[in-house]
């Protein structure tokens, strides 16, 4: 089974926005330690919390971790813990990528349930204070989209409440925690652009944009390179923001920035 711990390791890795992999038992046959319940927390490239009955399973279960965390897709298995000779035997006349043989002196087999885990994409909107339409519509569209919302707002003035709110006026902007599974968008109107721009090229989130125009971005780039802000954060950043769609009113600008974080999240050209 699984130690008092394991929870909390999940609970943490999901507040750190981490993905990860539950590795369950749920058939065990021959001389297997492993019992059916038996659990293991995947993490990177180790095992960071219960056990699958030993060490013998335990690099396939990495390896397959792996696999699952690319395609999304939970996956049942049998691992076979056989010895060098029946190992060789059993993978020649099998090439089925649900039985996994294992050379080791371990003996029997577990048939593994592994599910991927996911953070959930979390859409941080970074105001100057103040009624912004455009701030607005996008805590809708992104709640609307599925997104976990949080607004750094000093004076926010929303229709709908976000998910998380930073709003204390004495808050510093380099003390904002960005996950690399966030998307941001900065509409600042130049007050804080720098601040803020700053505090988010400390970490390598998903997506960062700016609405601003085209020689006010331009300006914050050259305020930013002499302040030693790397050429590949300036890169990334969108400037202008949102996907041109001749959006006017501030809904649908809001609108074609939405869309763009979308189409950055899905990766689509």
């Amino acid at each position: 089974m699984y130690d008092e711990g394991f929870p909390e390791a999940i609970m943490k890795l999901k507040q750190e926005g981490k993905q990860f992999a539950i590795a369950t038992v749920i058939k065990t046959e021959g001389s297997s330690v492993a019992k059916p319940g038996f659990k293991a927390l995947v993490h990177g490239d180790r095992i960071i919390h219960g056990n699958l009955g030993g060490s013998c399973p335990e690099s396939v279960i990495i390896e397959e971790s792996e696999k699952v965390l690319k395609t999304g897709t939970p996956k049942v298995f049998k691992v076979h813990m056989e010895k060098t000779t029946d190992s060789l035997t059993a993978l020649i006349k099998n090439r089925s990528d649900d039985d996994i043989y294992v050379e080791t002196f371990c003996g029997g087999s577990i048939d593994v349930y592994l599910e991927p885990y996911f953070p959930t994409d979390r859409l941080v909107i970074i105001g100057q204070g103040g009624r912004d339409e455009v701030e607005n519509q996008l805590v809708k569209f992104g709640k609307l989209t599925g997104f976990k919302t949080l607004v750094v707002d000093p004076l926010p003035n929303l229709d709908e409440n976000p998910d998380e709110l930073i709003s204390d006026l004495g808050f510093k902007m380099d003390s904002l925690e960005v996950l690399p599974t966030d998307f941001v968008v900065i509409l600042t109107k130049g007050d804080t652009d720098i601040s803020a721009l700053e505090a988010v090229s400390k970490h390598a989130p998903s997506y960062i944009g700016i609405m601003a125009s085209r020689k006010r971005f331009k300006n914050d780039v050259e305020i930013l390179k002499e302040k030693g802000i790397p050429e590949a954060f300036l890169k990334s950043i969108h400037s202008p923001i949102g996907i041109d769609i001749g959006a006017v009113t501030p809904s649908e600008i809001a609108l074609s920035i939405i869309s763009e974080v979308i189409k950055s999240k899905r990766k689509a050209f």
